[in-house]
């Protein structure tokens, strides 16, 4: 997939065959309004033009003017720098230079450049580029360097958990539920395909037809392999296969819950949640307060009585619950932080890896808690 092109050294023919007498164009890979496209500035010596171009018109054009109209043309995909030269005679040579791919994983630690992140900046990466995380030159655009940061700790989670899901032989399958614009699910098929070199299949799930259209038609455009979308509700999702990584981030209230039942009922080998919105506890302490329940003498009384504290009370006691009940059904877990609080307060996830304990073996927690409705309805 082109990501960016840029002409040069115009012959004496180019006033004729584009209108002006333009010196240099530059043309870059944009997303706007959930399509994926191509921007073009034209500049004469004063003056500079704009035009928008699907992927067919900018491969025409090049075919067109590249060692022709311009005598230099350099052309640049996620893994080639193409080069398109003619000389005074007119005979056009083609030089393609591989660009370097990251390999393997670097993790952890600083540099004098900064941390090591699994996916670098400098060398562009198709889905970043088309989702406007990265210019086509490979460079993590400002305002987007926090979303860079958020996909390269989540990859940071899969590394970890992929000891325990993959099976040779056999494709490491990932269901995301609440996709959303799919940076993360992008990310893993990139990791996976395209850095650990293991086969997978990746299916992401969302409510809003408009963003699956956009995701499906961006995987198309990029033409990644076994990673589709479609629409569907968490609650009431059947899967055609078992996955092994079941992942969502920020899956609004109960719907991380139904993500987490269904990674279980499906024996999920790992499991990796970053939980938002959680209301239900909330919800069912506030009305209590306000009904004929009236536990003044709780220990719990100065945290209750205040709405933000009892909101994040509420969401702590909601996460752990979520933990205990994945141990009494034989995972291994671990609560994290996903990201620092100053990008997202949204920050703990949680990371759950299938183990060998019956959960018979353990106590009924959610029980013991004496909770007034369950978890899961």
């Amino acid at each position: 997939m082109i990501l960016s092109a840029t002409f040069s050294k115009p012959s004496s023919t180019v006033a004729e065959a584009l209108g002006r007498n333009y010196e240099k164009i530059k043309v870059k890979i944009e997303n706007s309004g959930g399509k994926t496209g191509y921007f073009m500035e034209m500049f004469t010596q004063k003056q500079v033009f704009h035009k928008h171009m699907t992927a067919q018109e900018l491969e025409d054009f090049i075919k067109a003017h590249a060692g022709t109209t311009f005598r230099n043309c350099v052309e640049r995909t996620d893994s080639e720098e193409i080069t398109i030269l003619a000389n005074k005679k007119g005979k056009i040579t083609r030089i393609v230079k591989k660009l370097e791919v990251p390999a393997g994983i670097q993790t952890g630690g600083e540099t004098s450049e900064g941390k090591n992140y699994i996916i670098k900046e400098g060398v562009p990466v198709p889905f970043l580029v088309v989702l406007g995380v990265m210019t086509a030159e490979g460079k993590v655009v400002a305002s987007r360097y926090s979303k860079f940061r958020q996909i390269n700790r989540f990859l940071e989670f899969v590394d970890d958990v992929l000891p325990y899901v993959i099976t040779e032989g056999e494709p490491v399958r990932v269901a995301d539920f609440g996709c959303g614009k799919s940076y993360l699910t992008f990310a893993v098929h990139y990791f996976l395909t395209e850095i650990k070199k293991v086969p997978c299949q990746i299916e992401g799930l969302d409510l809003k037809q408009d963003v699956i259209d956009f995701c499906n038609q961006t995987a198309a455009k990029l033409g990644l392999k076994n990673l589709n979308f479609r629409v569907g509700n968490i609650s009431d999702y059947s899967g055609d296969t078992d996955p092994d990584i079941v992942m969502t981030l920020h899956a609004c209230d109960t719907a991380t819950d139904f993500a987490l039942q269904y990674a279980v009922s499906r024996c999920a080998k790992a499991i990796l949640s970053v939980p938002c919105c959680q209301h239900q506890i909330n919800t069912q302490i506030t009305n209590n307060r306000k009904g004929k329940i009236k536990q003044p003498d709780s220990p719990l009384e100065p945290i209750l009585k205040h709405g933000l504290l009892r909101e994040k009370f509420s969401s702590l006691l909601t996460d752990a619950l979520r933990a205990e009940w994945l141990e009494q059904q034989g995972y291994k877990v671990q609560l994290l932080e996903f990201i620092d609080e100053e990008h997202t307060p949204k920050n703990i996830l949680i990371r759950a890896v299938k183990g060998n304990k019956n959960k018979k073996d353990r106590p009924e927690i959610l029980d013991d808690l004496h909770i007034k409705q369950e978890l899961w309805n």
